[in-house]
């Protein structure tokens, strides 16, 4: 579950900042005391714990805030966020993602006494919809109050080295906002086994999504690793989604049949493997989408859910 670890604000910009008990968002506005706050696109400025601690490694030495952000989170791949997803921090507090990453026109006196500053690519920047206080420990949820809350991830080698652009997450994206789902998170990866298992554990015990759909890695190739590196962080099979898949797609082609995608749930998250073509993606994801809600109503132990599954 995402969570706030510290709320930091300061008197100046392109300086660190201080960590403080509890901190004010206001509406339209940003922190209050902070020098950032105002009625821009960036009033709250978010970066990962998780990137400090690589930093840290690297021997840098850093505190949370020391790179000018205003909250650092954990268990939470903030830099897969998509701009508009909506987050509520606490018990008020609603943000809507509106940046990732900046531009530094010159160094700041953070950069110079560092010799680095990683806000510009691996922070995130908001703007506040609802105010409310927030403080360490303050919960990170979805806030746009769809039912399907969506991550893509695309997994291709080609596609990771820039060699062809990701038409198929691209088309997913689409086709999830028709289905009135609300798509929270992004991102492209190689075919990879260990950094398949990672990203799947993250989104999925992140709390910020209910539904993973990736694309690629599905096939007979050598690369093709998906469904083995998938199966490593399933808590249970969901094995009917990848049959109804497969035989609905082999009316159109035979070749349906070689994808080797599995499905199934980790935590309260299911994940569900989709081909790596375009057509073959939004294709698979409009057979199971008759029944994406239900699943998820269930899965989540929603009353209307199992109402429904017992008519049925």
């Amino acid at each position: 579950m995402g969570k706030v670890l510290a709320v930091c604000i300061s008197k100046k910009k392109g300086t660190s900042k201080n960590r403080v008990e509890e901190g004010i968002l206001r509406k339209n506005y940003g922190l209050e005391g902070d020098a950032h706050a105002g009625g821009g696109s960036r009033q709250v400025s978010l970066l990962a714990d998780e990137t400090l601690k690589e930093m840290k490694k690297k021997g840098i030495k850093i505190s949370c805030g020391g790179f000018g952000e205003n909250l650092t989170t954990t268990k939470i791949e903030i830099t897969s966020l998509l701009v508009g997803a909506r987050l509520k921090v606490g018990k008020s507090a609603l943000l809507e993602i509106t940046q990732i990453g900046k531009t530094c026109q010159k160094p700041c006196k953070i950069y110079k006494s560092l010799g680095n500053c990683i806000l510009p690519s691996q922070g995130v920047f908001a703007k506040v919809l609802s105010g409310g206080k927030v403080k360490k420990w303050d919960r990170i949820t979805p806030g746009g109050g769809r039912k399907i809350l969506a991550g893509v991830l695309t997994i291709s080698d080609r596609c990771a080295s820039g060699e062809r652009e990701d038409k198929s997450g691209m088309l997913l994206r689409e086709t999830l906002k028709a289905l009135a789902a609300e798509v929270m998170l992004y991102k492209l990866i190689s075919d990879d086994f260990g950094e398949i298992i990672k990203t799947l554990k993250n989104w999925s015990d992140s709390g910020i999504v209910n539904l993973i759909l990736t694309t690629g890695g599905t096939g007979p190739s050598l690369r093709d690793v998906t469904p083995e590196a998938t199966g490593e962080v399933l808590d249970k099979e969901m094995p009917g989604f990848a049959e109804i898949i497969r035989a609905e797609g082999a009316k159109k082609t035979v070749r349906a049949y070689l994808s080797r995608g599995v499905a199934g749930i980790r935590g309260k998250t299911l994940i569900v493997n989709l081909p790596g073509s375009p057509q073959g993606a939004k294709d698979s994801l409009e057979i199971i989408s008759p029944i994406l809600e239900h699943a998820i109503e269930v899965m989540e132990g929603k009353e209307e859910g199992t109402k429904s599954e017992i008519k049925n």
